[in-house]
């Protein structure tokens, strides 16, 4: 029918089909507006040449849908529910996918691990094995909110063996990493009598968004040469505070034998919790491995880790070794939220623990971050030969304060330019204290083999020229 724009193609067949469609789309388009009475199904079918059957069949079907109504002594009209559809608002440009900006010749930012050294054979073993011997209704039913039993048992008896904790099976719960964990434990902090988490100063700059995500009031605490400073904790009112005993982030110290015992006494006093990042406790170069906190107290420590530095960011499993009763907390929490993490990979990290197959990586990765660490820190002293580097002992990235009067933002700038990629330290103080700290960068070397290093120094050294000219 010409006025309503019905073409059909005779020879493709499914004559109804076609009319519904063509209704469809001037409806939709607008052409066929609300309450437009239609041609009866006799006067349709002459003008379109088909049987009036066919002009029955679309009726109805277009009824059905609700996009037409029929009434006896009112004919057939278009419903009134059936609106046109409106044209979406212009989309919001894409972001660039990620493979077409460019990379820097030369990352030295901060957190991340040599992923190229994953143990990809080993972890596919670890997944076959898996798939091969557990039970399905324990892997692939929906999973303990806790985590699955096989690798809560052995992540107890690897914390106990390697940070000294004491910790049993029943106090851990997975999460999706340390980043997870911390998010998790904030939120039920107020639920604890906690209106306020203390951190330290300077810390983590891409915690910070996350954690003011939650709601509780952030108090800074100040770090010096033996770590967090416990009397200005106590002053801040907080009573739950989160720490980097181990090794700070971003400065590297430890936290001193006399400042782990106020810590502790700080708690039992004010009946506070301590939440432990143990975000690179694996790696120890230098020195004996310091024993994790929780160990001390285990009432009042919360043990956070996960295996993004040891093994790969991307597979999101961490765990929080809590006293029980909040550990029954994180387990509901868990229940409520997302009914807990993945089974597969649960087990195959299980699997790969029982084995042994981690403790090797492990001892690999140490030997290569130490031969990084010691290229990178030697190449720093030929070319950067004023900067005091901190942190050497242990993890997987150093702080580097530059002479005084340089200005940080010009040489990160600088770097930049030359294809290096550095990280300034500026935004992990408070407010307060970044105009009195110095200028610094957090270099992190676990990406680059030793040539890259001494290469990604020389032309660092030239960018802190550049800087302290500006």
């Amino acid at each position: 029918m010409s006025d309503l724009h019905l073409p059909l193609d005779r020879a493709a067949g499914r004559l109804a089909a076609q009319i519904a469609a063509g209704f469809r789309g001037a409806v939709r388009s607008g052409r066929l507006a609300a309450g437009t009475r239609l041609p009866s199904s006799r006067d349709l079918a002459r003008d379109l040449e088909v049987s009036r059957g066919v002009v029955v069949t679309a009726y109805e079907q277009l009824i059905a849908e609700g996009f037409l109504t029929a009434r006896r002594g009112d004919g057939t009209r278009v419903a009134e529910l059936a609106r046109p559809e409106r044209p979406e608002p212009p989309a919001a440009p894409e972001p660039a996918p990620a493979a077409s900006v460019a990379k820097p010749a030369y990352d030295l930012r901060p957190g991340h691990p040599d992923v190229a050294s994953f143990p990809r054979e080993r972890w596919a073993a670890a997944l076959r094995a898996v798939l091969r011997t557990v039970p399905h209704e324990d892997l692939l039913d929906y999973p303990d909110p806790a985590g699955a039993p096989t690798l809560r048992a052995e992540l107890a008896g690897y914390l106990g063996r390697v940070r000294a904790a004491a910790v049993t099976p029943g106090q851990i719960t997975i999460m999706n990493g340390v980043a997870h964990g911390l998010s998790a434990l904030a939120r039920l902090l107020p639920a604890e009598g906690h209106t306020a988490l203390a951190l330290e100063d300077p810390t983590s700059d891409r915690q910070l968004p996350m954690l003011e995500a939650t709601g509780i009031r952030l108090e800074r605490v100040r770090v010096d040469a033996e770590g967090l400073d416990v009397a200005a904790l106590r002053r801040t009112g907080a009573r739950a505070v989160l720490v980097t005993p181990a090794h700070q982030y971003p400065t590297g110290v430890v936290l001193s034998p006399g400042r782990r015992a106020e810590l502790i006494a700080w708690a039992r006093e004010v009946d506070g919790l301590v939440i432990e990042d143990d975000y690179d406790a694996e790696f120890r170069y230098d020195r004996d491995p310091v024993g994790c906190l929780q160990g001390v107290d285990p009432e009042r420590v919360v043990l956070v880790g996960s295996v993004s530095k040891a093994l790969a960011p991307a597979l999101r499993l961490g765990w929080a070794a809590a006293p029980p009763r909040l550990a029954a907390r994180l387990r509901e929490h868990r229940l409520n939220t997302d009914l807990g993490a993945p089974s597969l990979e649960q087990h195959a990290l299980a699997h790969y623990l029982s084995g042994g197959g981690y403790d090797r990586h492990l001892r690999t990765m140490r030997r290569r971050y130490r031969a990084r660490r010691d290229a990178l820190v030697e190449a720093l002293r030929e070319h950067v030969p004023e900067a005091t580097v901190h942190g050497v002992s242990a993890g997987i990235h150093l702080y580097v304060e530059l002479p005084r009067g340089t200005d940080e933002a010009a040489v990160v700038a600088a770097a930049a330019e030359a294809g290096v990629a550095v990280t300034g330290a500026t935004a992990t103080w408070s407010t307060g204290r970044a105009a009195a700290a110095p200028p610094a960068l957090v270099l992190g070397y676990a990406g680059l083999n030793e040539a890259r290093l001494a290469r990604a120094a020389a032309l660092l050294g030239a960018a802190v020229t550049l800087g302290a000219r500006g």
